[in-house]
């Protein structure tokens, strides 16, 4: 039997980055993989095909050239669904390709196969040809990620109706699809649809959308999305399902129904651990089906730990490979000042996409908290001007008095590199003068925050003249 310091199991995000950290500190370290490729949901599944096929469909659809010098593009004639998947395709085998040549190149061995424990520091690995090994770790590592939740009543047959990630593998751009579910997932995929010309029903039992956002850039998403042609069904709930010989009729529960070619649910992931004998190592899920930990990211069996999707939210890619490094060297009590900082941004890959971090209007009046708000629109800069991204807006959310910032909201061309900025003076404790402060390239997006601040103290101003 082989024996390892450190046994991780999934080469996702979580799982990778936690066996390179402990085998930077000479640490023996095997991933047990039990997928075809390393990488994980993130690279196969989740994270990277959806962003790729983003930006295929801005590319197809030529949405972002659209406000440009009042060319009216349309999407391309004949476009084939191998043409839509090919950039994805590359670009996974790419990530595939620089995940196992990091593996090797920290000296880790990669054990293929299905993954169940024996007890709290053994595991049996089956090959896919039923080959049988067992590896002993010190510690182990659970990462092994989540998978779209498949509601039993929905008769899925990756055909016509689909999941996340079956979706991947459609054989064709159909002319009409259906989106039930409209959490993170289900928007990105209902505006990418749309942008390629598709016609789409997005059906969520909810008011409104993404309720976790600011309402302002919730209420500017939904604009967007309707301009763009999706039909929004909320709140709704599918009451039936039926498929036919043209597709798919939903009957929704409030009496409209709707028939479209196919159609595909978002309703959620699950952690990813049947098969793992849970049991056997003394673990169990939570009510809500995930594994618990504690902030060093300790189950309650002292020499395993689990990072990643499996413990739940935040659900991050980004988030996860953190979760992982720290899981190690707090395992093997490794000297570090690192933490997880206490800002985590959050980024939506709708069309147009959003990302955010911090508090919103609407959780400081929850908590409380006196704030203002400063406002910069992509209509007003220069750089929005040239790239013809008309409707964006870069929000700031600040404590009234003290002027501190306390959230940063964009919605727009690159929303999710423009957040770190306000991120890093978020997580630094600083006002926004800090903004004012600081000289930014002309024309740039970027600039924004600065003029944001100057709404911003504008807006504190004028209140505390009409207070007068």
């Amino acid at each position: 039997m082989e024996k390892y310091d450190l046994l991780v199991i999934g080469s996702g995000p979580a799982g990778e980055k936690a066996a390179a950290a402990a085998a930077y500190f000479k640490k023996r370290v095997a991933i047990v993989e039990r997928g075809p490729y390393v990488g994980g949901a993130g690279v196969n599944t989740g994270t990277i095909p959806s962003k790729t096929l983003r930006e295929s469909a801005l590319y197809f659809s030529g949405l972002q050239q659209r406000g440009l010098y009042g060319i009216d593009y349309s999407l391309r004639a004949g476009l084939t669904v191998h043409d839509f998947m090919h950039r994805e395709t590359v670009v996974v085998k790419n990530e595939r390709e620089k995940i196992t040549k990091n593996i090797a190149g920290h000296h880790i061995d990669l054990l293929r196969g299905a993954a169940r424990f024996e007890d709290a520091h053994t595991l049996v690995i089956t090959t896919t040809d039923g080959k049988v090994s067992r590896a002993q770790g010190k510690f182990i590592l659970i990462a092994t990620g989540s998978f779209p939740y498949r509601p039993p009543e929905i008769p899925f047959d990756d055909k016509y109706i689909f999941d996340s990630d079956t979706i991947l593998h459609m054989d064709r751009i159909p002319k009409s699809m259906a989106v039930v579910g409209g959490g993170v997932i289900g928007c990105e995929y209902a505006s990418i649809f749309t942008a390629l010309g598709v016609k789409v029903a997005l059906v969520d039992g909810r008011d409104h959308l993404l309720p976790f956002l600011d309402a302002e850039i919730s209420h500017i998403l939904r604009q967007r999305l309707a301009a763009l042609g999706l039909e929004f069904y909320m709140p709704e709930k599918l009451a039936k399902l039926e498929r036919g010989p043209a597709g798919i009729r939903l009957q929704l529960e409030f009496g409209k129904s709707i028939e479209m070619e196919t159609a595909l649910f978002a309703s959620g992931r699950r952690a990813s651990v049947d098969g793992l004998g849970l049991e056997k190592a003394g673990l169990s899920v939570n009510k809500r089906g995930y594994l618990e930990v504690n902030d060093h990211f300790q189950t309650s069996v002292p020499n395993i730990y689990a990072a990643g999707d499996v413990i739940g939210f935040p659900s991050l890619a980004s988030v996860s490979m953190d979760q992982g490094r720290l899981a190690v060297l707090n395992a093997f009590g490794l000297p570090f000042k690192w933490r997880l900082p206490t800002q985590l941004p959050m980024g939506v890959y709708t069309i147009p996409e959003i990302s955010s971090v911090g508090e919103t209007e609407e959780s400081c009046k929850e908590k409380q908290i006196d704030c203002a708000v400063g406002r910069a629109r992509y209509s007003n800069n220069a750089r929005g001007m040239i790239i013809g991204e008309t409707h964006g807006l870069l929000k700031l959310v600040f404590e009234r008095e003290s002027h501190m910032l306390l959230g940063v909201h964009v919605i727009g061309e690159s929303a999710t590199d423009l957040v770190h900025i306000g991120m890093m003076v978020l997580e630094a404790n600083e006002p926004i003068e800090t903004f004012i402060d600081t000289v930014f390239n002309f024309p740039t997006l970027s600039e924004m925050y600065k003029y944001a601040a100057y709404d911003g103290l504008g807006n504190v101003v004028g209140h505390k003249l009409r207070e007068g």
